[in-house]
């Protein structure tokens, strides 16, 4: 059954991309750019409102970015977006989005208490990556991953795939499938940029310049109410037990790092996340560790590991007790970074008290 549903949606995309290529043919061919690679349509135009709008308003005009090395080119904002991980799921819902959104899926942990009941609205799909027979089955117009493993052969499928069938994607710039295009260096610019994409595409740009002036506004005040002294090192200690896998110099990690003021015990090591040696770890030496919460690895169970592993057991940090935690969602680019930051900052004032 799902594969003639995968089938007619195949037809019906080919047949309204087509409609959609006829109108923007003048739009693509006078482009500069001469290494786009694979141009992604959405040809479907509907009624949108805004959460706290008494009126609709049709919007259906084209709508063209840069994502990844992709040009996307909708026709209109999307209607029947598919979001397949937390950074993700979390951008939209605090665009107020849901009322856009088909479905959605893998979680990392519980959705941000902010936009719960937002979230309760929206079709789980999978609690991993849905199929592609089951992404299809929604009739998706959009689809927007944090990871590019969103759009691999086991998840929706490739964004060239999607782009035949008139379906338009979005990755998260920090995780393009081509390394070279992603920023040598998370900054809280790169999830500021993401946000405004995403308010450009769904046509709801003053709410994405709202959001992002809020937490602007938050991070300011977490990052001069942290206490940090002078030289004080950090780190990410994201799990592992035959060895530490660290957040370095380069992703999430780092960036909420920074913005606390500290310095990134792993900062020369490039790269988003490592594995380093237990011998490494306590060579570090760091003045604060914090550790990532997930429901497979808890918090605590960490620092109950540290306290009892013969190499990290006499850590200055691990006797002190030292430690920040974090949700496992803090790690991936997004609204949660914010949080971290401003969560962090609690525990080191907590520690200086």
């Amino acid at each position: 059954m799902l594969a003639w549903i995968a089938v007619g949606v195949r037809a019906n995309r080919l047949l309204l991309s087509a409609f959609a290529l006829i109108a923007l043919v003048t739009l693509v061919a006078c482009s500069d750019d001469a290494e786009v690679t694979p141009t992604t349509t959405a040809s479907v135009t509907r009624t949108t409102a805004t959460p706290d709008a008494t009126e609709t308003t049709v919007t259906s005009a084209p709508i063209s970015l840069m994502n990844c090395g992709y040009e996307v080119v909708l026709t209109a904002p999307p209607q029947r977006a598919v979001s397949m991980n937390q950074g993700a799921t979390e951008i939209m819902l605090a665009l107020g989005l849901e009322d856009r959104m088909v479905g959605t899926a893998y979680l990392d942990d519980a959705v941000h208490p902010d936009y719960a009941e937002a979230y309760a609205s929206v079709p789980v799909l999978s609690d991993e990556y849905p199929s592609r027979e089951v992404l299809l089955g929604e009739e998706p117009d959009f689809v927007y991953g944090s990871y590019s493993s969103s759009f691999g052969d086991e998840a929706a499928g490739s964004r060239e795939s999607l782009a035949e069938l008139g379906i338009g994607s979005y990755v998260s710039g920090a995780a393009c499938a081509d390394r070279s295009l992603r920023p040598e260096q998370v900054t809280f610019e790169t999830v500021f940029a993401e946000i405004m994409d995403i308010g450009q595409i769904f046509g709801v740009e003053d709410r994405a310049e709202a959001l992002v002036s809020d937490l602007q506004a938050q991070l300011g005040e977490a990052s001069s109410a942290a206490t940090v002294a002078e030289g004080m090192t950090v780190a990410w200690y994201d799990g592992g037990t035959e060895a530490p896998m660290m957040g370095v110099c380069c992703g999430a990690p780092g960036m909420v790092i920074d913005a606390l003021g500290g310095t990134n015990a792993f900062e020369d090591v490039a790269g988003s996340w490592v594995e380093v040696s237990w011998e490494e770890f306590v060579a570090a030496d760091p003045d604060f560790i914090v550790l990532v919460d997930a429901s497979w690895d808890l918090a605590a169970d960490k620092q109950a590991f540290l306290a009892q592993h013969p190499a990290t057991s006499t850590m200055a940090a691990v006797q002190g007790e030292r430690y920040g935690s974090v949700p496992f969602s803090a790690s991936t680019p997004g609204i949660r970074n914010v949080s971290a930051v401003i969560d962090l900052a609690a525990a080191l004032r907590a520690l200086s008290d």
